[in-house]
């Protein structure tokens, strides 16, 4: 008698088609950091999840040229540009990003000096009078580079404008800073008093 669940193929099979890793990656968020419930899977307290149980919920909600295995999910883990995902003794989890509470709390670590957030025109008076605060997140997220501020800000469409924050002063008056990778850090909240408008994109 067979298995209810088999475990998926490490592997694709030898000339099968490609997967669309930016789906892929959309699909990962989703279920481990904003609906988990969808795909009919439940997190850990940390937010983790077994790769098993993953693989086989993005399988069951389809729409991929052929299945997904556990070398598509490490692709995305490993070759995303926001290393959004880690892996460890079988089970993944988003490392930040999460629009669902978790149990786990993100661990305080010391900030660069400085950081940036890049946003759109419309939410800049919001933000210089009430500061950064998470909205639909758990966390705001900052950016370590202004490159990549802009490249945030511009998802939020309209005028781009780029804050830069005073992370160390910040840091120094109790706000708590978490890292989430490379390029990103996070926070519970910003006050204002810690922001200055760097740049804004005229056009």
């Amino acid at each position: 008698m067979t298995s209810k669940h088999t475990e998926p193929s490490p592997e694709p099979p030898e000339g099968a088609p490609d997967i669309n890793y930016v789906s892929l990656s959309k699909a990962m968020s989703k279920a481990l950091r904003h609906r988990p419930e969808r795909l009919g899977i439940t997190l850990a307290p940390d937010g983790s999840v077994s790769m098993g149980v993953l693989i086989r919920a993005l399988n069951r909600r389809g729409g991929w040229p052929r299945r997904i295995t556990e070398a598509d999910i490490m692709q995305v883990v490993e070759h995303g540009s926001k290393q959004r995902f880690a892996v460890e003794n079988g089970r993944i989890r988003a490392r930040y990003g999460h629009s669902i509470a978790l149990d786990a709390a993100y661990v305080p670590a010391e900030p660069p000096a400085v950081l940036y957030h890049g946003t759109s025109q419309r939410f800049l008076d919001s933000i210089l009078d009430k500061g950064l605060l998470p909205m639909d997140r758990q966390v705001v997220h900052l950016s370590t580079d202004v490159e990549t501020a802009q490249l945030v800000g511009r998802r939020h469409g309209g005028h781009t404008v780029i804050l830069q924050v005073d992370a160390a002063r910040a840091a120094r008056e109790g706000i708590r800073f978490y890292r989430g990778n490379d390029s990103t850090w996070l926070a519970d909240t910003v006050p204002a008093r810690y922001l200055s408008l760097l740049w804004a994109n005229p056009s």
